[in-house]
């Protein structure tokens, strides 16, 4: 049946409404970080304005955010990297050998709030005197990308089937050479799902960074400060410094968002 005039009419106004809302900070952020101070609390120059490039250039020279850069990229990427060696190998036992219990306490420490965890956490790494280190943080990040890769790739691997397993260990390879030769060719997809999701978490994470980084080794999201004063905001730069933060994820989910898509529905029919 088509849909009705009407039901069409509402189904367009509907999905202007939500692109509008989500667009909407988004471009403010963007035209912000091209104003000045005074621009950008003059309402008349919402939209006519003389755009400057002065906040990135405070962002990037003056604010030593190259350094922040390379932080928030070393943290996310070994964070990612370390936890899908231990989550696929974790998630493929829990999935082929029905370790429901081992997958219940995974997504129990999925849904523990992180900031129940910050106080326990410094008492133990300040003690072995590890805080302002990359280690910690890298630690941290992995409390919320490791449980988020075993989640995901449970879901995947019990979309695979199961036959070609047993084909592979009728010919002679063990449990270990099936699931290298055979299950993990198969799952790239759901890897590269759950890389990508770890990646941009762990990228976007502030709470733990902000608890557990130095000087030298603030993130982005916590270098994003520096534009906070006591007396004042420097609503310029702050735009400008999220813009930073936030193109480049951006970017990386435009170019792989089909992957992401295909990745998480894989595991959603089975038969």
């Amino acid at each position: 049946m088509r849909p009705s005039r009407s039901f069409r009419i509402f189904r367009t106004v509907a999905l202007a409404v939500v692109v509008i809302g989500l667009l909407a900070p988004l471009l403010w952020m963007i035209t912000a970080s091209l104003k000045t101070n005074v621009d950008i609390y003059d309402t008349g120059k919402a939209f006519a304005f003389s755009p400057t490039l002065d906040n990135y250039a405070n962002v990037l020279q003056r604010a030593n955010y190259v350094q922040f850069i390379g932080n928030s990229l070393w943290v996310a990427f070994a964070a990612t990297v370390l936890s899908l060696i231990l989550g696929v190998p974790a998630a493929y036992s829990m999935s082929r050998f029905n370790m429901r219990r081992s997958a219940l306490v995974v997504l129990m420490a999925r849904v523990i709030p992180g900031v129940s965890l910050l106080v326990p956490w410094y008492y133990v790494f300040s003690n072995l005197r590890m805080v302002g280190g990359f280690t910690v943080l890298i630690l941290s990040h992995m409390f919320v990308s490791l449980p988020l890769i075993v989640y995901i790739m449970m879901g995947y691997f019990d979309g695979l089937p199961t036959e070609l397993e047993e084909a592979a260990l009728v010919d002679g390879l063990t449990h270990i050479g099936a699931f290298r030769r055979i299950t993990m060719p198969l799952s790239v997809p759901g890897i590269a799902t759950a890389g990508i999701l770890s990646f941009i978490f762990s990228w976007n994470n502030f709470m733990f960074a902000l608890v557990l980084s130095g000087a030298d080794t603030k993130t982005l999201p916590v270098a994003i400060f520096d534009f906070v004063g006591y007396a004042s905001i420097d609503w310029g730069g702050l735009m400008a410094a999220a813009t930073v933060v936030t193109l480049p994820i951006m970017v990386i989910a435009l170019f792989v968002q089909k992957y992401v898509v295909s990745g998480l529905t894989a595991g959603a029919t089975k038969g």
